[in-house]
């Protein structure tokens, strides 16, 4: 199969791990959040040649997520995500990286720094999850979601503010990617009624994070339906050495809808002594 979004390819733990590798320099993980059909490439593509200009960038598509190996009888919660992403920078032998997380990938991101905090140099946490609160409904459709073209461009229309980038084409793009062999049966197992208890199960101590003193940049999007903007202030309150950068006529999607200031926000703040 021709595709960009298959890379390369690394044993972590049991299974192989499918990521990206640009750039040389500092390393940077990225990782993606946890909309039906998406991969490291779809949530990262647009900014990892850019961001890749001065330092390493790496993507990895997480357990039942894009074309990491599906093994059979995978369990999906947040203690096999994390034993996959230390499997990764060992692995690779990064020692330790600044991790950029979107939305589910936020509160691994948040995860890690909290139980790996050597591994871990930045922080930027973007439409994070990580914290409890009440779920919302785009949360709610996006994690209840059944394949169908109308579903994926009812979806689409919570994710981006910007109307320009959401057409049928993408729609359908994203719906393909949805209901390719083995990819809506994982994500239909990841999240079952009540969706609730998700949310929570993402979510850490919040007496814990506090115990975070890596410096943190928390971006969100004002408009973001998906992931409520009281998270990252939240967040901003709990977090000691943090910066908060709000993005008006912004949805969930800050590093496609904003891609140039997105990658030039993590730049200044990555680059920062």
């Amino acid at each position: 199969m021709s595709t960009p979004e298959i890379a390369n390819s690394i044993a972590t733990g049991s299974f192989k791990t499918n990521y990206h590798d640009y750039g040389a320099g500092e390393p940077v993980l990225l990782i993606h959040g946890s909309g039906p059909g998406v991969s490291s490439w779809a949530n990262w593509g647009k900014v990892m040649p850019k961001l890749s200009a001065n330092r390493r960038v790496l993507a990895i598509d997480m357990l039942g997520f894009g074309y990491t190996d599906r093994p059979e009888g995978a369990e999906y919660t947040m203690a096999v995500w994390i034993k996959q992403a230390i499997d990764f920078i060992d692995a690779m032998g990064l020692g330790q990286v600044d991790l950029v997380g979107n939305s589910f990938g936020g509160a691994l991101a948040i995860a890690l720094a909290v139980e790996y905090p050597e591994k871990v140099r930045k922080l930027v946490l973007m439409g994070s999850m990580g914290v409890e609160f009440p779920i919302t409904f785009g949360l709610d459709s996006v994690w209840g979601y059944t394949p169908s073209l109308e579903n994926m461009r009812a979806l689409l229309d919570l994710f981006a503010y910007d109307r320009e980038i959401i057409n049928d084409d993408l729609a359908k793009m994203r719906y393909e990617a949805s209901i390719l062999p083995g990819f809506q049966e994982s994500f239909s197992a990841m999240f079952p009624v009540p969706r609730q208890y998700w949310v929570e199960s993402m979510a850490r101590n919040e007496a814990k994070i506090p115990g975070i003193k890596h410096p943190a940049l928390i971006i969100h999007g004002r408009e973001d339906q998906v992931i409520p903007i009281d998270t990252s202030l939240k967040l901003f309150s709990l977090i000691e050495d943090a910066q908060l950068h709000i993005f008006g006529r912004c949805g969930h999607w800050t590093q496609i809808e904003h891609t140039d200031k997105f990658v030039e926000l993590l730049e200044n703040f990555l680059a920062e002594q």
